[in-house]
């Protein structure tokens, strides 16, 4: 879990563009990125919408505290 966590957040950080969470083919990128590196480690395919959400949400709140 700690391997893919940090895999998440390096993906997250790498396609995190200013306007992305405004913009549906950004955050459609990111939600293929996302299930793509879930895939990558198993991770069972009844849980990945639950995730795929978990993870964007995550990112939202992570790019509202970046904002100044």
């Amino acid at each position: 879990m700690k391997v893919i966590a940090h895999e998440l957040t390096k993906a997250i950080k790498e396609n995190m563009s200013i306007d992305w969470n405004l913009r549906d083919s950004a955050r459609a990128r990111m939600r293929i990125t996302v299930r793509r590196l879930l895939k990558k480690y198993g991770y069972p395919p009844d849980l990945q919408k639950f995730a795929v959400d978990t993870v964007v949400k995550q990112a939202e709140l992570m790019a509202g505290g970046m904002e100044v």
